[in-house]
């Protein structure tokens, strides 16, 4: 990082001029409080890749930089109170929403929302006294709404880790509620009736396989399809929402869904049998009983792995 600052220094300064000209609300920051941020992320996500980093590139990644998140961000960490009083505002509807996708009652996920803003305040401290804020790890490369989101996501898995022991990120079952509204139909009453979520997949060899089945399902979608799934299960869009994002009826984003929902079914058992050399009991074993035995449909239990593998998107690409 010493070496891409002093390299790439003018660039970096210019860079960060540009961002702070260009919000709405730089919340008086200084350039000096905002270059470590910008640094960190160019070293993070461009130096990654190599060695042929310029100087354009140093200043077309900066320009994608959300200014006006990513200052609202740092003030708050700096504890500008008119910051928070923002934050909490205009984002506070986005995180309960969150919390009561991924729990199970209104009582968690009020529990689970007032655990993200003592999260991000940093109720926690390291051992220098220094307060521990999540709000260090956002970048401003994607949006505010997205990212608070994904935290959510992240520290309900978290919190359930250390309630239960359990280690593995696609055994979590937080993320069973977040499929409740699959292709049964709105207000279906979905219940699963297991405490361990290691029943959702019970073999390490089953969970690896049906993970990679359901990549390999994703991925011979059309783009459409990918882009529905991802409003649906992990943006929180209604469908009509997603209808008119797309400019279709209602009833056509739930068939379109539902076709989806049951594309994904199918493609996974495929990849199962072709690919990983189950057998049609293999399958129904593994697949649709733990499916029964949770209460859930078997395009239910493939929605809660879909939302996971978009967690776990985020977190390979930095945003967690």
């Amino acid at each position: 990082m010493a070496q891409l600052a002093e390299k790439f220094s003018s660039t970096i300064d210019q860079s960060v001029a540009d961002l702070i000209s260009r919000a709405e609300n730089a919340r008086s920051l200084e350039p000096g409080q905002i270059r470590p941020r910008v640094v960190a992320a160019v070293d993070k996500y461009l130096l990654a890749d190599g060695e042929t980093l310029d100087k354009a590139e140093i200043k077309a990644f900066v320009d994608e930089i959300r200014a006006d998140d990513l200052c609202l961000i740092i003030a708050c960490e700096r504890g500008d109170e008119s910051a928070w009083e923002h934050l909490v505002a205009n984002f506070d509807s986005t995180v309960k929403s969150a919390a009561r996708k991924i729990s199970s009652n209104n009582e968690d996920a009020e529990d689970l929302a007032s655990s993200i803003w003592a999260e991000l305040y940093g109720l926690r401290q390291d051992a220098e006294g220094n307060k521990k804020s999540k709000l260090a790890y956002y970048s401003g490369r994607g949006s505010l709404a997205g990212w608070l989101r994904a935290v959510v996501s992240q520290l309900a898995i978290d919190q359930y880790r250390k309630q239960s022991k359990f280690v593995q990120i696609e055994e979590d079952r937080e993320f069973e509620n977040l499929a409740n509204e699959s292709s049964d139909g709105a207000g279906s009453g979905i219940v699963a009736h297991t405490e361990n979520p290691e029943s959702i997949l019970s073999e390490k060899r089953t969970s690896d396989d049906v993970t990679d089945a359901l990549q390999a399902a994703i991925a011979a979608l059309e783009a459409e399809d990918r882009l529905i799934l991802k409003l649906y299960y992990f943006d929180d869009l209604k469908l009509k929402d997603i209808a008119a994002t797309f400019g279709y009826h209602e009833a056509t984003a739930s068939r379109k869904l539902v076709r989806v929902q049951t594309e994904i079914r199918k493609g996974v058992e495929r990849e199962l049998r072709q690919r990983h050399g189950w057998t049609d009991t293999e399958v129904k074993r593994y697949l649709s009983e733990t499916a029964a035995g949770l209460g859930i449909n078997l395009e239910t239990m493939f929605a809660v792995l879909l939302v996971i593998l978009l967690v776990q998107d985020l977190a390979s690409n930095g945003v967690l």
